[in-house]
């Protein structure tokens, strides 16, 4: 089960995650879990535990210090104040916690859902190092994708008016044209937050089961 922790950042700021280990006592790949708009609910930490029960070394920052959203338009409200620069640095701090962590072999993922696809994405474009990026239904404001060169699986809804397919697919052909890695870009059936088994009105569960088939390939291939 995730456990709730603290660490220090290199500069001194106290930060919280949610963390799970894998069975065993051996090495293993690190993923970082980004929060969706909702912040680190029940649904992340499950999501943690999913991951590190499949053999990664799971780690879920709080973005939003402690706060949970009760509803989508107090999510909303808090996703539109959240510092997204601060929020790259703190994934950036996450990722190299992970990274060091004794349990780390030393490849590190990032992974995201809503608010945290478009983070992830962001993610794969500032920060160095990476092994694997898979950003769920999420578009951040354009960045150098040309810095990108970690490889990407990309998942998208087709009825989904804020993350759109049309958007990814241009985040695609940047990064192609860059040459320095991949991304593969796969558009389902489903709407925004089909991931969400917590929420009838979203999931859609064809295409989450596909979806976690593909993530789970492409990151034991890259992360090892």
């Amino acid at each position: 089960m995730a456990d709730r922790i603290s660490y220090t950042a290199k500069d001194g700021t106290k930060l919280e995650a949610e963390i799970a280990e894998p069975p065993g006592s051996a090495r293993a790949p690190a993923l970082v879990i980004i929060q969706e708009y909702w912040g680190v609910n029940d649904h992340i930490r499950k999501m943690v535990d999913r991951f590190a029960a499949e053999g990664f070394l799971a780690v879920a920052p709080d973005l939003y210090h402690g706060e949970i959203a009760k509803s989508a338009d107090v999510a909303g409200k808090m996703m539109g104040a959240l510092d997204k620069a601060m929020a790259m640095k703190e994934i950036g701090d996450a990722i190299g916690f992970a990274r060091a962590h004794q349990r780390c072999s030393g490849k590190v993922g990032v992974t995201g859902f809503c608010l945290g696809g478009a983070l992830a994405l962001a993610a794969a474009a500032t920060h160095e190092g990476l092994s694997a990026v898979v950003p769920f239904y999420g578009l951040p404001a354009p960045r150098a994708w040309e810095k990108v060169t970690a490889p990407v699986l990309a998942h998208f809804a087709k009825t989904d008016e804020w993350a759109t397919v049309a958007g990814a697919e241009e985040i695609k052909r940047a990064i192609d044209a860059a040459k320095k890695t991949t991304m593969e870009l796969h558009a389902y059936d489903a709407k925004h937050a089909f991931m969400r088994d917590s929420d009838p009105a979203v999931y859609d569960e064809p295409s989450a089961k596909l979806a976690w088939k593909r993530t789970l390939d492409f990151l034991h291939t890259h992360l090892g």
